[in-house]
């Protein structure tokens, strides 16, 4: 017969159990995390500021590193140009890097600490690049200037590299560890994880709005030395605030490198093809007896129908000589896991035509900017790179106004939890990009035929061209987000994250290339559509261009979101 004490014991251990989470997730002991004491937002604002930080150090180089190159470093404009492109173009795709580093040996938060570190020594070497004058070329006074010699550019290009290694490494993992301290199973944590990728896109444009408006502006009138070292000393600050969350997060353990196992998949079918081997019932499919996938820190996967051929990865020709090398059979698991990465494919390959609109706020929008009117007021002028404010204050406004009004009133109508779908959302923004595209070329034909003076047609005039390609990046960047952190595996997380965030870097270098071909199929730039003088350049014409491949690109997203199934459901993705 138990005791008064021992039942209250019992009841406490009750309560404490009912209180851990669900999805493995462990707190830094090592333990399996509790929800009263960790995650949600007891741990998320330490990740929004880090983020925050991390975009206002990014946005501040990416919008006046152009001006940097030609002025300090005396290269040609379309050098630095190209230059920039390539470097942002670089930034984002090595977050596969980041993604592999994080899956397969350190885990999200050792990634992004170690990141966080490399990143922090590349802004403190910019900023040694500002100071010592060895490092730059001479001050120019005559034309032509003394251009960097290559002791010079290797040391401010070992500093970017070093920059854009490290948001490599923080990008794919920082939103999906933010999303690893909500708990999917509880119903009271769901829908705050959603709330936090609203927030968490707010933050990103809080830090985006910051470095091309405050830091742009500092680096006009107190030159490249504070412009340079306030945004290396806030991302110093920022992993401080990191690692003091340490107490408060969720973790997950490292699984090993998916690619791997993809391979694997893609090898043990192809061997068993060439072999003969038929798909039968689903009961002849290799799967682990035990609770836990074989994937150590992964869910089971249930068997979906789609890509069969996959399937003989997981059959079972000889039940006796079943092996643990996942070479030559694999579980059921680990062939759904590849299942799920194929079938995202359609949807971010019809999202990187986006990203080559959004390549237009930090090159020919500015182009446009620099020789129209900036004047606010009768004593100040906006700085060129500052105008890209007109994308980001958007992001301000909508995403309050989205999570906190259009939410509640689009779940009345669509019984939709998040009021849209994460495909629709998606669709939103691919299809805003394209009218800020034609509004564009038609905003230049009239600068060029009715404006062509100097700085006799208003900016603001371009306002709707920015403010709605950052309405499309509102809608579409945070529906990424949940789609592909949704649509992943427990194993697939970080890469995930790491895809998505390809498509920008992508978009950056197809930018550049369409650019290049453009220029030649039309002339070059003595007689082409883009010329060194935009008043003599058919910008408009290039802008229709691009508004032509989001339209077809917009058609082919439709179809792949209405045949996009998801894991585990069954009715067309466009809905679910």
């Amino acid at each position: 017969m138990h005791t008064f004490g021992e039942h209250n014991q019992q009841i406490e251990k009750e309560a404490n159990v009912s209180t851990l989470v669900s999805n493995g997730s462990v707190d830094y002991r090592g333990k399996i995390a509790d929800k009263q004491t960790t995650g949600g937002w007891k741990a998320s604002p330490f990740i929004i500021v880090n983020e925050t930080a991390e975009r206002l150090a990014f946005y501040s180089i990416a919008v006046n590193m152009g001006a940097y190159l030609v002025r300090e470093m005396h290269q040609p404009l379309p050098s630095a140009a190209t230059h920039v492109s390539d470097w942002v173009g670089a930034a984002f795709v090595l977050t596969i890097l980041g993604a592999f580093m994080a899956d397969a040996y350190l885990g999200r938060f050792k990634t992004i600490i170690v990141f966080c570190c490399i990143y922090a020594v590349g802004m403190v070497l910019l900023t040694v690049s500002a100071i010592v004058d060895i490092l730059r070329p001479p001050p120019c006074t005559a034309k032509p200037c003394i251009e960097a010699n290559a002791s010079q550019n290797a040391f401010l290009f070992c500093a970017l590299a070093l920059i854009a290694i490290g948001t490599g490494g923080i990008k794919p993992c920082v939103s999906s560890f933010g999303a690893d301290q909500y708990d999917e199973a509880d119903d009271k944590e769901l829908p705050l994880k959603y709330g936090f990728f609203n927030w968490f896109f707010f933050a990103i444009n809080m830090g985006a709005l910051s470095g091309i408006t405050f830091m742009v502006y500092l680096q006009e009138q107190k030159g490249w030395v504070m412009g340079f070292g306030v945004p290396a000393f806030a991302m110093i600050c920022s992993i401080i605030i990191l690692a003091a969350g340490v107490p408060y997060y969720r973790y997950q353990k490292p699984i090993g490198s998916p690619f791997t196992r993809f391979l694997q998949v893609v090898v043990a079918s192809l061997n068993n093809h060439f072999r003969g081997v038929q798909v039968g019932n689903e009961a002849d499919l290799y799967e682990v007896r035990t609770e836990e996938s074989a994937i150590v820190g992964a869910r089971k996967l249930t068997h979906t129908a789609q890509y069969r051929f996959l399937d003989k990865a997981a059959v079972v020709t000889d039940p006796e000589s079943v092996t643990k090398s996942g070479w030559k059979i694999c579980t059921v698991t680990q062939v759904e896991e590849f299942k799920s990465f194929i079938r995202v494919m359609p949807i971010w390959a019809t999202t990187i035509a986006l990203a080559i609109s959004f390549a237009q706020l930090s090159t020919f929008f500015l182009n446009q900017a620099a020789i129209m009117d900036r004047s606010l007021g009768t004593n100040f002028t906006i700085p060129t790179g500052s105008i890209t404010i007109f994308s980001a204050v958007n992001a301000i406004i909508l995403v309050p106004i989205y999570e906190q009004a259009m939410v509640p009133i689009l779940r009345k109508y669509t019984g939709h939890r998040r009021g849209i779908t994460s495909l629709q959302r998606m669709g939103v923004g691919l299809f805003l990009s394209i009218i800020a595209l034609a509004l564009a070329a038609l905003t230049e034909k009239r600068r060029r035929e009715e404006h062509p003076a100097l700085l006799s047609m208003s900016v603001f005039w371009l306002f709707p061209q920015f403010f709605l390609v950052g309405s499309a990046e509102v809608f579409t960047y945070v529906g990424q987000l949940e789609f592909f952190y949704d649509e992943a595996t427990d194993g697939t997380r970080s890469i995930s994250s790491a895809i998505f965030l390809s498509t920008i870097g992508i978009g950056s270098w197809l930018n550049s290339a369409i650019v290049k071909v453009v220029e030649y199929a039309t002339g070059g730039q003595e007689k082409g559509w883009l010329r060194n003088d935009l008043n003599e350049s058919n910008l408009d014409y290039y802008y229709w261009l691009l508004t032509a491949i989001n339209v077809f690109n917009f058609a082919l997203y439709l179809w792949a979101a209405w045949r996009y199934k998801g894991r585990g459901i069954s009715t067309v993705g466009i809905t679910t």
